[in-house]
């Protein structure tokens, strides 16, 4: 009878220690310089660089209530240490935050930067950051919105 309790004590423990998650860290996911994107005539950007691509339809309607505005755009987007990646194009109010999801690209964040649209916004890898350069200012976010003060 013992050896039998021994033997399940030992089945359990090896069982539990099999289903433990393969954890590879750290790891850095940023890309050092932003990737500028032509929007293609279906609305979708690709990065070979990166092996990512999405449609920005969606993206288009979300901040301009225009699924179709996206002709003629580029689309500014970098990934930060975490994975996230931010995306923004000129007169956008907003810097939008994705994650990786299955297939697909889900919002995490909406980060409101300015009321009259951005003229010309530049995305800079600066860890922990991600620096937003719009005009004559500079911006740090991270996936939670403006970072103030700490660096």
């Amino acid at each position: 009878m013992i050896y039998f309790r021994l033997g399940f004590v030992f089945f359990v423990i090896s069982l539990i220690a099999g289903c433990s998650t393969l954890t590879l860290k750290p790891a850095e996911f940023s890309w050092p310089i932003e990737s500028v994107l032509k929007i293609d005539k279906d609305g979708t950007v690709n990065e070979d660089r990166y092996s990512v691509s999405f449609n920005t339809k969606a993206l288009f309607f979300e901040e301009t209530k225009d699924s179709m505005a996206y002709a003629g755009k580029d689309l500014r987007v970098i990934r930060n240490m975490e994975g996230y990646y931010f995306i923004t194009s000129q007169n956008f109010k907003n810097v939008y935050v994705f994650a990786s999801a299955e297939g697909s690209l889900k919002l995490e964040n909406k980060i409101t930067i300015s009321e009259i649209g951005m003229k010309n916004p530049v995305f800079n890898q600066r860890t922990p950051y991600i620096e937003l350069v719009i005009e004559i200012s500079v911006v740090n976010l991270n996936k939670d919105g403006i970072v103030r003060g700490e660096k």
